[in-house]
């Protein structure tokens, strides 16, 4: 489940003291001043050739879709292609993936000097600059047209704001300007090994600083301060993360509530947060009780867990995504839950797809044909919400391997037990 991160870093740091967490399974850690992590994870980098066969496969998507070219923002998919961070404002600047043949970016003229510290060239090298009263829609036009027409179609990534598809296709006569979501998607929903790998560091070091945070939750103790404590441990370990902390009836509601929150004993506490590793995205939840949980706590967190086991047990290689979905609703609903989105009961789809972006394509929802396939990476997170009581969210994210899907992390255990 994503989460607004700047929300919730750095709210609060640590105090001076550590109160142990009141379950005596998790208290064994030391608090976070002391805590000395042993976590140093070995980080490849992606490398230019597998960005450069990334190229080549969306060049040869968009042969089969019938593209000339495809314009991507300086947004995430740019990253992903040729390993530039850009970013966007009104000022047009993007790159121009020709169906054959070398990059073209477009540049507004006073950031030509920045961009070319920024481009790589592996991917190109040639800019082609606007001045501040010149049309960059027409530089994107000519880029199209000097590579070659074939199909008279330009793909516009999903990203890509209107007024600059809008201002291409006034001055692209005779194009049509398309979706193209088939070739960025077609790309980065599979994973490569090296993807998968980065993605399993950003994973571990999740649970590696819940593991040191989670035992400092005590009873008067404020969200902020819990997801305070969650980012410090992050830190501990060298990373960048967070997470959105969400208590007693308020973790009903999956994104949480603006009404500031106390943890008192016996509430429900839901954590969902991550990292990311050379931009790849970690989404893990977990659901415990400050103190001792109630029976009705304990039944429903292990109707949550036997609904995602159904969901996991249903993900087959071909079989169709929205399958997964179905596996898990049908545990909630057999015991008496609502039906379809109904509350009490699972308010949202099972799972979303992760990599570069916390929500990407594809995801365990009905409707989704999409045929589940190696390298495909999702979150695993059929939520039981209860209005006024409390939810339980249990997620983990899994990716496709040639033997089925595999889980980056171990699930929870119990209630007690939020770490396998």
């Amino acid at each position: 489940m994503s989460y607004n991160r700047r929300k919730f870093l750095g709210l609060a740091s640590l105090g001076a003291a550590s109160i142990p967490f009141a379950n005596p399974l998790l208290a064994n850690h030391s608090s976070i001043q002391s805590y000395n992590s042993n976590f140093t994870p070995k980080v490849v980098p992606i490398s230019v050739a597998e960005r450069k066969a990334r190229i080549a496969k969306a060049q040869q998507l968009m042969q089969q879709e019938k593209m000339d070219a495809l314009f991507l923002e300086g947004t995430t998919s740019c990253f992903y292609f040729t390993g530039m961070r850009w970013g966007q404002s009104e000022r047009t600047f993007g790159v121009v993936i020709p169906a054959k043949g070398d990059l073209i970016y477009i540049c507004p003229k006073f950031e030509e000097d920045r961009a070319r510290e920024l481009i790589i060239k592996d991917f190109g090298t040639e800019v082609r600059c606007w001045e501040e009263h010149e049309s960059p829609y027409a530089l994107i036009v000519g880029a199209v047209k000097d590579r070659g027409v074939k199909y008279h179609t330009i793909g516009m990534e999903e990203r890509v704001r209107f007024f600059i598809a809008n201002g291409v296709k006034k001055l692209a006569t005779g194009f049509n300007i398309v979706d193209a979501t088939p070739i960025t998607a077609g790309c980065r929903m599979i994973k490569s090994k090296a993807e998968i790998a980065l993605m399993q560091i950003a994973n571990d070091a999740t649970i590696e600083a819940y593991k040191i945070a989670f035992p400092s939750l005590r009873p008067g103790m404020s969200q902020s301060e819990f997801s305070g404590n969650i980012a410090k441990a992050f830190r501990s370990i060298g990373f960048s993360g967070g997470a959105m902390v969400i208590v007693g009836k308020y973790s009903a509601l999956p994104h949480g509530s603006i009404v500031p929150q106390t943890i008192q004993e016996g509430d429900i506490v839901l954590v969902d947060g991550g990292t990311n590793c050379e931009g790849y995205e970690s989404d893990i939840s977990r659901t415990i009780v400050c103190g001792k949980p109630s029976q009705r706590q304990i039944e429903v967190w292990n109707l949550e867990k036997k609904a995602q086991d159904a969901a996991f047990a249903a993900i087959k290689i071909g079989a169709a995504c929205e399958t997964v979905d179905a596996a898990a609703r049908a545990v909630i609903e057999n015991a008496g839950f609502g039906k379809k989105y109904a509350l009490p009961g699972l308010p949202h789809r099972t799972g979303h797809g992760i990599g570069l972006e916390g929500h990407e394509w594809t995801n365990f929802v009905k409707g989704n044909k999409t045929p589940i396939a190696v390298g495909m990476c999702f979150s695993n997170e059929p939520t039981i919400s209860i209005p006024g009581e409390f939810g339980i969210r249990l997620e983990d994210c899994l990716y496709i391997s040639e033997e089925g899907a595999k889980f980056f992390t171990p699930q929870s255990i119990s209630i007690e037990q939020p770490f396998g």
